[in-house]
């Protein structure tokens, strides 16, 4: 038997160069990415064609991260019960049709709906295609080159998405960024099913913690959307306090369900380690951060300077650009200074750089008021990514790491949504009560208290990862082994890969 034959036998066709199945798996991740991306630069011109506010705005984003964040974990043990293929084909089906029923909505709840279900597809599709590349390259050289390929695709989704949603929304419409993955979803699910074996269902008495995926979903949802309607109705009207009492009682029931579940979604005794604990805190700030910059500076562009789409999403390049070439800078800093003195560094500067965007005008300079920050605080982001997900796999039993990276990025989908959700209530309160007579003006005012919090939270990840311990336990050494933080990013560097 030869040695392709014996890699791919479990998953792919026997047939199939691996080639083919790195080149599915990355195409399906760079279409959740882009898409998260993508929407941001159509946002007014949504706003203008449907009627929607501020606060549907923010629902378009949040909508797809909560429930993206929400089911990521779940749909991840999914593919592990009922096959790799299946759970990928249904994650593209309804990833594919949501993105078609989105094109053609007719009003804000339309889009909304559209945007939430996109989410579930997201979460199926994400696991899917990274398990995928680990479960076909068996060989360790193979799968790093491979996992490397897949890196990239994910990192360069955001550029390719801020050009692509405004060449899209200027010269076509915006319904364009959603009709966009139709063909390419239909071209992944044909892929896929002339290329994956089939699924088979796994009898060994594990079960999904379906209690355990709604409530959390359901419960983060709640709360995103009782934060977005006190901005409007009031904290003391009806629908707030429900949804408020709502969240509460569902993220509790959440928490019982864990604790006494025999096969719990999250084991909450992963939490005891406090690198992990304290890593999900900063990855949820981080996802704060970059989501909220993105969304602030689309509208601002857009709404009070007046730019076309496509000039929004060129301007924004440079950040994404950064993101992308400070992951590359951190892997090789996190070796020579360790997770934690480069999670502090990282951001502080993030803080600097979003400090530095609050201070926009009604008449801005383009290189000192956008550019400088947005670059400033991009380095910033990208140097916290690789260290944040190493400091919260870093000492983690083997049995538990795929738990430990499903909870970082989980943090980091949730806490974008509910942190966005919070800045665009507070950008409102500011833009009310700023008592100017332009309107553009109180606007900014509005987006300035908004990224100055958001300062603010770049700030507390930088205080934390000084709380973050100075050794941890190595991976698979015995428990009195000991190793210092530097020497273990090195080696948890080395199992992340290129």
């Amino acid at each position: 038997m030869t040695k392709s034959s014996v890699t791919t036998s479990s998953i792919v066709r026997s047939h199939i160069p691996l080639g083919i199945i790195v080149a599915i798996a990355c195409v399906a991740q760079f279409m959740v990415v882009l898409d998260s991306s993508i929407v941001n630069v159509a946002l007014p011109a949504m706003r203008a064609d449907l009627g929607m506010s501020t606060n549907g705005q923010q629902w378009v984003v949040d909508g797809y991260l909560i429930t993206f964040g929400g089911l990521l974990l779940f749909a991840a043990r999914a593919g592990d019960l009922f096959g790799r293929k299946w759970v990928f084909q249904c994650g593209l089906a309804i990833f594919t049709l949501a993105s078609l029923v989105g094109g053609f909505a007719e009003n804000g709840e339309w889009l909304i709906v559209a945007r939430v279900v996109q989410g579930i597809g997201a979460a199926a599709l994400a696991p899917a295609s990274l398990s995928l590349i680990t479960a076909s390259h068996t060989d360790g050289h193979q799968r790093t080159k491979a996992l490397a390929i897949w890196a990239v695709a994910a990192s360069s989704a955001g550029a390719v998405g801020m050009i692509l949603g405004g060449v899209l929304t200027s010269e076509l419409n915006w319904r364009y960024v959603l009709f966009v993955n139709v063909p390419i979803g239909i071209a992944l699910f044909v892929g896929a099913a002339i290329c994956l074996m089939p699924s088979s269902l796994r009898h060994d008495g594990r079960r999904l913690d379906t209690a355990g995926a709604l409530t959390i979903t359901v419960g983060v949802g709640a709360l995103v959307y009782a934060i977005s309607q006190a901005n409007r109705a009031g904290w003391g009207s009806m629908s707030v306090v429900i949804s408020l009492i709502a969240a509460g009682a569902l993220i509790a029931a959440f928490i019982v369900i864990e604790m006494f579940s025999r096969q719990p979604l999250v084991s909450l005794g992963i939490f005891r380690h406090r690198s992990l604990s304290l890593a999900n805190v900063m990855m949820a700030c981080l996802g704060v951060s970059m989501t909220s910059v993105i969304f602030f500076l689309s509208l601002y562009e857009q709404q009070i300077l007046g730019y076309r789409a496509l000039r929004t999403g060129l301007s924004l390049v440079p950040m994404t650009v950064v993101l992308v070439i400070g992951a590359f800078v951190a892997k090789r800093l996190i070796v020579a200074i360790g997770y934690r003195s480069l999670l502090a560094a990282g951001a502080t500067i993030s803080a600097i750089g979003v400090a530095w965007l609050s201070k926009l005008t009604v008449a801005p300079d383009y290189s000192f008021h956008v550019l400088g920050p947005t670059l400033v605080a991009g380095l910033g982001m990208s140097l916290m990514v690789l260290p944040v997900t190493v400091a919260a796999t870093t000492g983690i039993e083997a049995s538990d790491a795929g738990l430990a990276s499903g909870l970082v990025n989980m943090g980091r989908q949730i806490g974008g949504a509910i942190g966005l959700a919070v800045l665009v209530a507070i950008s409102s309160a500011a833009t009310r009560h700023a008592g100017l007579r332009s309107p553009a003006a109180g606007m900014v005012q509005g987006y300035h208290m908004a990224l100055l919090i958001c300062a603010g939270i770049s700030l507390l990840s930088a205080i934390i990862a000084l709380f973050l311990p100075k050794a941890v336990r190595a991976i698979h050494a015995g428990p009195t082994t000991v190793t210092s933080g530097r020497s273990m990013a090195r080696n948890a560097v080395d199992d992340v890969g290129n």
